[in-house]
């Protein structure tokens, strides 16, 4: 999936949501009044060939959908990689970035010569920024043992390092098309975004050799790395690929003889999309001295964690965070991010809106600070358009708590996206966004495929 290159947009994409877009197809009579036909799109909340079988016997609904996602244009040696892993992967969304996250923390960590996890955390931004570029595990971590300063260049991480506060300056966007229920990989456009100039030029800490080729009793190895992933919940249909990519990360730096002369120890850990679960999940982890956490999938998790984190001076280090408020949460430099900020999603959605020419915009999205932080990105940019109030209503969704709580009920709203006589219908969510899908065809919207 998506390792094929389009002719080149003029938009880009990006995470963690869900975007609908209708074209309106009425007139004057009253026997058309009540026929809306909408053109779908989406972004990496369900723009994902899992998402399809949230609709289950209603999966057609999706032909014609066409959405973002933030996402690099994966090298085929990697997806063979991931799939030697797990072989029934059917999307990739956030591999690369699960799989730098681990990479980075690792060479952070021989970087810095110990597994403090402050320690870490003071050498990450600088192991993407300067020194000697190199694009392997073994490669970097041969340098890193050396005591050599080094600029890592990954599968997600190809253009620039990280900025100051530690997510990266620049991305690659990819717009995706469903067709026959599935991503249409032929169809597939990629673009970059950010500012090369916005890299760090901050300069780490020295970099401590490592002597004999074996740890020193002061480094405290091995590496501890959890995960805090999205095995349950509404993010659950992007936990494979994760997964994925964090498993592939571990097999490659300990075949590269590990971090610090031992084997990285990898810890399984579940976000639940829950903040409960995942509260639980990081008290678990400390208990059991991890050290990097790798997580969690939602902005709104991360958020609800962090002050646990940063009290027990863990780092937390996500690949697919892209609320842009993260960007200046106090997180005492423990917080890290592969994906990038919503604030480039923003405008790559509302690019993608704007091509297709429509007069009246919806914005659902999820409650959450993820959601409601992107509708409130996508709306400043279509304003930039020219979309003035008259032109754009915004509209929001209680996501279930977990899986024994009723389903999103969505009826209303899709009565009032209608009755608003709206061509292009922003929704912004994860796997529970399907019903916002079904609730719209249950009123009558008929989607353009």
């Amino acid at each position: 999936m998506l390792v094929s290159r389009a002719s080149r947009a003029a938009i880009s994409v990006a995470s963690a949501a869900l975007l609908l877009a209708t074209s309106a197809c009425g007139s004057d009579k009253p026997q058309e009044a009540t026929t809306t036909q909408v053109r779908l799109y989406g972004s990496d909340g369900n723009m994902l060939n899992s998402f399809a079988t949230e609709l289950k016997d209603r999966a057609d609904l999706l032909n014609g959908m066409k959405g973002t996602t933030p996402l690099t244009q994966l090298p085929q040696s990697f997806t063979e990689r991931l799939r030697s892993v797990d072989p029934k992967l059917t999307d990739y969304l956030y591999s690369a970035e699960t799989y730098d996250a681990v990479v980075i923390s690792s060479l952070a960590a021989q970087l810095a010569g110990t597994t403090d996890p402050a320690a870490i955390a003071k050498q990450i931004v600088g192991v993407t920024n300067g020194g000697r570029r190199c694009d392997s595990p073994a490669t970097c971590l041969q340098l890193a043992r050396a005591g050599q300063d080094i600029e890592y260049r990954g599968i997600s991480l190809t253009r620039a390092g990280f900025t100051d506060v530690g997510e990266p300056a620049t991305a690659s966007y990819a717009t995706l098309h469903f067709d026959g229920q599935k991503i249409n990989d032929g169809q597939t456009e990629f673009v970059g975004a950010g500012d090369e100039s916005a890299a760090s030029s901050k300069t780490p800490p020295p970099a401590k050799r490592q002597r004999g080729g074996k740890p020193g009793k002061e480094s405290g190895a091995p590496l501890v790395i959890g995960g805090l992933l999205p095995k349950t919940g509404d993010l659950a249909l992007a936990n494979p690929p994760m997964a994925a990519g964090a498993a592939l990360a571990i097999q490659e730096v300990n075949a590269a003889g590990g971090v610090l002369g031992e084997p990285v120890v990898w810890i399984d850990g579940d976000d639940g999309t829950n903040p409960a679960v995942a509260k639980a999940t990081v008290a678990s982890h400390v208990q059991q001295g991890v050290q990097v956490i790798i997580g969690a999938g939602a902005s709104g998790i991360s958020r609800a964690v962090l002050p646990d984190v940063v009290a027990a001076g863990r780092v937390l280090f996500s690949p697919s965070n892209t609320d842009a408020g993260l960007s200046t949460v106090d997180d005492k430099g423990l917080y890290f991010r592969t994906a990038p900020s919503d604030i480039l999603q923003g405008r790559a959605l509302a690019d993608v809106i704007l091509r297709d020419g429509p007069h009246k915009v919806v914005i659902v999205a999820r409650k959450d600070s993820y959601g409601e932080g992107l509708q409130e990105n996508v709306r400043a940019d279509l304003e930039r358009a020219g979309f003035g109030a008259d032109r754009v209503k915004l509209l929001t969704y209680v996501p279930p708590t977990d899986a024994k709580a009723p389903p999103v009920d969505f009826s209303a709203g899709a009565k009032e996206i209608k009755d608003y006589g709206a061509d292009a219908v922003l929704v912004i969510g994860f796997g529970e966004s399907a019903k916002v899908v079904t609730a719209l065809a249950d009123a009558g919207v008929q989607f353009q495929s």
